[in-house]
């Protein structure tokens, strides 16, 4: 078993455009160009992660790696033939728009399928003990897409696509998806919705995205009854709610389902300066989530641990909170400091807030069947 940690990236998912936006608004009548950046899907989060890996050193302790595309038949085990001909068809012209939120332009087809590909890559190298674990900062990002629609910026719905692989080509019986994106993790909810070897949790800001969603009552049908976990967060809980969340759902809910394998689906939009939402997380929250789901990879699928990169949208934090997943994940500590750790930990909420955010995170356990029997 190797003891390598794997960093999965393609410069071409820079390449990636939503076309001419502020924020998420379309250029155009009232909306203004914007005088520098765009859409708030922007590669430079991206970039600024993997420049930052190589100027603070850890890149030289990766295997870092490019990888092939997700091929048709990959694809086609999630989304079916109609969507990826009209995704093609109208990306081999000037671009689209295939649902709510989802721009995109020419040849994002085919960065797309690299973004999934990453995802795919990762699993491989990760299931025949070439790598411990493995990041694939994969883009655009894929938990909004549904196997018929994209959605939020997503196109393909990488982890599952990469789930699917794991399933078909090695076997897996059990896969444990843990979302901690500030925004519900729809699409790889609504795709293993009714199936039992896929449990899909979910960390987000209650009513974020989408708009007016929360989730908690919706915990799975048929076969897969008791398999979808969310846990909506009120808007402003800080970093102890995550941890909460962690401590008394996700990870006795890990433990109850004994997973082979473990993907994260990790966006950095749940930061304290973070344009789209509306939570006080800060780097050292996403590196003891890290470390808490390794533990459980430790004990239950022989480290085997899978993050692939979603949202996340400040272009000054992003590499922070990335960095410090990435330390998590080779137990390395570079010496970066984080230079708004210490504003965004002045900035959490009082202790009244915690306590009751942490009340209502114990009454959503009750409802999940894996803890009842763990």
């Amino acid at each position: 078993m190797s003891s390598k940690t794997g960093f999965l990236y393609d410069e071409r998912c820079f390449w990636h455009t939503a076309g001419e936006h502020a924020l998420i608004l379309p250029i155009g009548d009232w909306v203004q160009p914007m005088a520098a950046g765009g859409h708030a899907e922007s590669p430079e989060t991206k970039r600024r992660f993997k420049n930052l890996l190589e100027a603070s050193g850890l890149s030289s302790h990766l295997a870092m790696s490019s990888a092939p595309p997700a091929s048709e038949a990959q694809l086609l085990k999630v989304h079916p033939e109609h969507y990826l001909n009209e995704f093609k068809s109208l990306s081999d012209q000037k671009g689209g728009e295939l649902g709510l939120y989802a721009p995109f332009g020419k040849g994002s087809y085919e960065i797309a399928s690299q973004s999934a590909g990453l995802a795919c890559s990762a699993v491989d190298r990760v299931m025949r003990g070439e790598w411990k674990n493995a990041y694939s900062l994969s883009r655009p990002p894929g938990h909004h897409c549904l196997a018929d629609k994209a959605m939020g910026f997503c196109l393909f719905a990488n982890i599952a696509i990469a789930a699917e692989h794991a399933i078909s080509e090695y076997g897996v019986n059990r896969i444990a998806v843990i979302d901690w994106d500030v925004h519900h993790g729809n699409g790889t909810q609504d795709i293993f919705y009714s199936r039992s070897d896929v449990l899909t949790i979910s960390i987000h800001q209650q009513g974020c995205f989408p708009p007016g969603y929360s989730g908690a009552e919706d915990t799975g049908s048929g076969n897969g009854q008791g398999k979808n976990i969310n846990i909506p967060l009120m808007p402003g809980g800080g970093h102890q709610s995550y941890l909460d969340a962690m401590e008394n759902i996700v990870i006795p809910a890990l433990h109850a389902y004994q997973p082979e394998l473990i993907f994260v689906a990790s966006g950095y939009d749940a930061s304290g300066v973070d344009p789209l939402a509306r939570m006080l997380a800060h780097s050292d929250t996403y590196r003891q989530m890290t470390k808490m789901t390794m533990e459980v990879a430790n004990q239950h699928c022989e480290n085997r641990l899978i993050v692939v990169h979603e949202g996340g949208y400040s272009e000054a934090y992003v590499p922070f909170c990335g960095l410090a997943v990435m330390e998590a994940l080779t137990d390395i500590r570079t010496g970066v400091e984080d230079p708004l750790l210490d504003l965004i930990c002045a900035q959490q909420p009082d202790q009244d807030f915690v306590q009751l955010q942490r009340e209502k995170i114990l009454a959503m356990s009750e409802r999940f069947d894996l803890l009842k029997h763990s």
